[in-house]
Order: C-alpha cells, then structure tokens, then sequence
C-alpha cells in the first residue's frame, strides 16, 4: 500500500449536483428551484419566524413588561461566605478588594450582602448595600457595616 493507491471508502463520497449547465444536463432552465414563488428568486432569504405568510407567533402575542432603566443590579454575597471567608484567611476587614481578591466578584462588580447563613466571626464589611438581617446579624456579633 502506497499513496498512489489510496481511495476514499466505498460510498462515503458523492458528486455534487452541477445546476444552471443547460438543458442537456437535466438540471438546467429552472435550476432545481421549480417555477416561480419567492424560493426560485436569487437573493431569497426567509425572514426568522416567517409562517408562510400566515401571522407570525411573534406578532400574535401580545408584548408585556418593561426593562428598568435604573435598575442596579448586586451580586449577592451571604453571610455563610463571608464567615468562611474570614475564618479561613483570618480577615476582620472585608472589603470590594478582598472580594475581588478571593474571586467572589468581578472585577465592576456591585455588592449586596444577605443575610442567609450563620455569622460567628466579628468582622468589619465594607459594601454597597446590606439587606436587614445581615445588618443585625453583623451588628450583633460586634463588627460594623460600611455603605460605600
């Protein structure tokens, strides 16, 4: 065996349909497209969501809801991940750049402390914004909140 006698296997390669050569080849004139309509056009492309020309499901239902412009979006850090955090690196003071540092946030990143889990650390937190049971929760362990 040497590469002047190697072939693709039995049945694994087809020729392609040559189209628009003339009628002699039996695919010319209407070039496999049928007659007429919007698919025989060149330059035909169907919009997405086109039904045939019957009202598009995008257009029979009804819009609803709104973005908020104003919205500010937090990424949430809980209690139970900033009591690890402190018990494992010894941290009081956790910060935006403590976060960001143990990659719990990215780097534009808001942040929102909850209050699910258990505290047992005093620690010091700086963030953007706390909800009222991670307020009492840090406050009652003797350690402070910082709103920036």
């Amino acid at each position: 065996m040497d590469l002047s006698n190697l072939k693709p296997a039995e049945g694994s390669t087809k020729n392609r349909k040559r189209i628009g050569r003339g009628q002699g080849s039996g695919r010319g004139g209407t070039s496999t497209r049928g007659h007429k309509g919007a698919k025989s056009r060149s330059g035909y492309s169907r919009k997405i969501g086109f039904e045939g020309g019957q009202m598009p499901l995008y257009r029979r239902l009804p819009k609803f809801g709104f973005k908020n412009i104003n919205r500010i979006e937090y990424s949430a850090i809980n209690l139970d991940t900033l009591n690890n955090l402190a018990e494992a690196k010894n941290i009081i003071d956790i910060t935006i750049d403590v976060l960001k540092e143990n990659g719990l946030i990215s780097m534009n990143d808001k942040v929102k402390v909850l209050g699910r889990g258990e505290l047992k650390a005093k620690i010091n937190v700086s963030a953007h914004a706390f909800s009222s049971t991670a307020k009492t929760a840090i406050e009652a362990q003797g350690g402070t909140i910082t709103i920036i």
